[in-house]
C-alpha cells in the first residue's frame, strides 16, 4: 500500500511538472540535440591544453613511443569531437537555422581546421604568460609551477582559446569554456576581451573582464579587478558596442580596482591603485591612488 502511495505521488508530481511544460515559455524548451554538450567541450578543452603544454599534463588513456604519435592522436581526437559540437552549436546562429546536419558539418569541418591552425599562435602567448608570471611573481619556484598550479594561467589560457573561436564566429562553447575556467579559478574573462602578450593575473580571484575589452603587452593584475561596462541599462541595444575600457601596454592594476567604461583608456604604463573606482582616462604614466578618486575623510 505504502509503495503505491508513492507511486501515486511520483506519477502526480510527474504529471504537474509535464503540464507546467505545455506552456509557451523560454525555459520549456525540451528538446536537447541541438545544445553543445557541456562535459565533451570541458573535455575538448583540457585536450587544447594537452596540446598547448604537452610536456606537462599526462595522457591517462594512451602510450605512446614518441611525439608525433601521441599528438597525432590527440590532434585527431579534438578535430573529431570539437566539429561534431560545433555543428550542433551552429543551431544557434539564425543562419543555420533549420539547416541539416550534413551542412552544418562542412562549415564545422571548415572552422575547426581554422581553428587548429591557430594552435601554433596560442602557444607562442601562452608562453610569453608563463614568462610574465614567472618574472612577475617572486613566489613561482619554477615555470612546472605556474603551468601545473596557478589558476591566473589556466583561466589566460582558456580566454586565449575561446577568444579563437569567438573570432571565427562559433557559438556558445567559447564562452562554455571560459564559465568552465571561471567555476574553477573565480575568474570571469569574456571570450571577446583581446588580451596581448606577457599578460599576468596575480592571485586572481573575483577578476571581471568584459567582452569589448583590449588589453596591451605586459599588463599586470590583481585579484578582485573588474574590468567592466559603465551601465548596461540599455541590455540588447548595447550590442557590438565597445562598452569595456582599453588598458594599454606596461599597466599594473591593484586588488580591487573598477575600471568602467568603453571610452576609458588607461595609458601605457599608468599604475591604478587598490580599491580606485575609475570611470574616466588616465594619462599615458599616471598614477591612480584610491584617495585621488573618491570623497574621503582625511586621516
Amino acid at each position: 500500500m505504502e509503495k503505491e502511495t508513492r507511486n501515486q505521488e511520483l506519477e502526480n508530481i510527474v504529471s504537474a511538472i509535464l503540464a507546467d511544460y505545455k506552456d509557451d515559455r523560454i525555459i520549456n524548451r525540451t528538446d536537447i540535440s541541438d545544445q553543445p554538450d557541456r562535459d565533451n567541450v570541458n573535455d575538448i578543452l583540457g585536450k587544447i591544453i594537452k596540446l598547448i603544454f604537452p610536456g606537462y599534463i599526462r595522457e591517462k588513456n594512451y602510450k605512446f613511443y614518441n611525439l608525433s604519435s601521441r599528438l597525432t592522436v590527440l590532434t585527431e581526437d579534438i578535430i573529431y569531437n570539437l566539429k561534431k559540437q560545433i555543428a550542433i552549436s551552429l543551431i544557434q546562429k539564425p543562419e543555420f537555422a533549420g539547416a541539416p546536419y550534413e551542412k552544418r558539418a562542412e562549415v564545422a569541418g571548415e572552422l575547426t581546421g581554422k581553428f587548429m591552425l591557430r594552435i601554433p599562435a596560442i602557444r607562442e602567448y601562452a608562453e610569453t604568460d608563463v614568462q610574465a608570471f614567472f618574472e612577475g611573481d617572486p613566489a613561482a619556484y619554477n615555470h612546472s609551477e605556474i603551468i601545473l598550479c596557478y589558476p591566473g594561467l589556466r583561466a589566460i589560457i582558456t580566454a586565449r582559446i575561446a577568444h579563437e573561436l569567438y573570432a571565427l564566429g562559433v557559438p556558445l562553447i567559447p564562452r562554455m569554456m571560459t564559465e568552465h575556467a571561471h567555476s574553477r579559478t573565480g575568474i570571469d574573462i569574456h571570450p571577446g576581451a583581446t588580451i596581448g602578450k606577457y599578460f599576468f593575473i596575480d592571485h586572481g580571484t573575483g577578476i571581471v573582464i568584459g567582452e569589448t575589452t583590449i588589453i596591451g603587452d605586459y599588463v599586470k593584475i590583481y585579484q578582485g579587478v573588474t574590468i567592466g561596462a559603465l551601465s548596461t541599462r540599455g541590455g540588447q541595444t548595447l550590442r557590438g558596442v565597445k562598452r569595456h575600457p582599453t588598458i594599454e601596454d606596461r599597466v599594473t592594476i591593484y586588488a580591487g580596482a573598477s575600471i568602467l567604461g568603453g571610452e576609458t583608456v588607461i595609458g601605457h604604463d599608468a599604475i591604478i591603485g587598490s580599491n580606485t573606482f575609475i570611470t574616466s582616462s588616465v594619462e599615458p604614466g599616471g598614477r591612480v591612488s584610491f584617495h585621488d578618486n573618491c570623497n574621503c575623510p582625511e586621516n
